[in-house]
């Protein structure tokens, strides 16, 4: 059973492309129809894209890899932030900081130094500041957790990074590319839909469409957690498990070994054999 219907994305508008004027030919197999002059995008084939970015991105979750989640536009970036907070991964909704793939190790550093004056709060260090040394780092503190904030606990590459309009998000794109990461898009028919791995033929204007795409895809893989979180707690329960069957079995075997010496009794050491050379026997007369 599909995670969406045809209807469903149909109310939420997912349906409106751009204008004609507007389109990329690479759309061509996802666009239904015209219409006054817009295109008309076809949702059987949404849905069909929708269900395998969902499986796709359930599977990644369930292996405890992370996903970023991208959207600086305004219409989705709210929408995403209250989404993708409650599933515990990261995402970006303010500027892309160039180079945050290409050049992890460097946004590492400046995640380090936002927990350095975190730290300088808390070990008396911030006391001993002056009142403009205090200023400046607060205000530094400030401008990293509204660039960064959201991805404060991502300490390696994303797995897969999912995106809201790729023709805004062009060099989130292509950073993924060059990594070999995989890419999850939402693609209007404005858009390549060859430059992503796993596209979304849907409106990315609207925020209803926006906000439905969103839930389906978090759903998915809020799945993927929790079949993780089940199969780890098997695993601990099948050690458990051998655990005790191997004691049980340690036990049965000093049990039957500490009977049979009561019941034998102590076994006496074999007579050693006589040493010597072997007596001759004489010859018949």
């Amino acid at each position: 059973m599909s995670r969406t219907s045809f209807n469903e994305l149909l109310e939420a508008g997912a349906h409106f492309g751009h204008l004609r004027r507007k389109w990329n030919p690479a759309m061509a197999p996802y666009i239904f129809t015209e219409k006054n002059g817009i295109h008309i995008i076809d949702l059987n084939k949404t849905v069909v894209k929708l269900e395998e970015a969902c499986t796709a991105m359930k599977q990644i979750a369930r292996s405890g890899k992370k996903i970023l989640f991208v959207a600086t536009k305004k219409q989705a970036k709210d929408i995403v932030a209250e989404r993708v907070k409650k599933i515990g991964m990261p995402y970006v909704t303010e500027r892309w900081p160039g180079g945050m793939l290409t050049n992890f190790a460097t946004i590492r550093k400046a995640i380090r130094k936002m927990a350095s004056i975190d730290k300088m709060a808390t070990d008396g260090t911030w006391e001993i500041l002056s009142k403009k040394e205090r200023l400046m780092l607060s205000r530094e503190r400030a401008k990293l957790e509204h660039n960064l904030g959201s991805i404060a606990d991502l300490t390696r590459l994303p797995a897969a990074i999912f995106i809201v309009d790729v023709v805004n998000e062009h060099i989130a794109v292509a950073e993924a590319h060059r990594l070999g990461i995989p890419t999850f898009a939402m693609v209007d028919t404005n858009a390549d839909p060859n430059v992503v791995d796993f596209a979304i033929p849907a409106n990315d204007d609207a925020s209803t469409s926006i906000s439905l795409i969103l839930d389906i895809v978090c759903k998915a893989v809020a799945e993927g957690l929790e079949e993780r979180k089940i199969d780890k707690d098997k695993g601990e329960e099948e050690v458990e498990d051998l655990d005790e069957r191997k004691l049980k079995k340690y036990e049965t075997a000093g049990e039957e070994e500490e009977g049979g010496a009561k019941k034998g009794g102590a076994k006496k050491p074999a007579r050693p054999a006589a040493k010597g050379p072997a007596r001759k026997s004489s010859p018949r007369a």
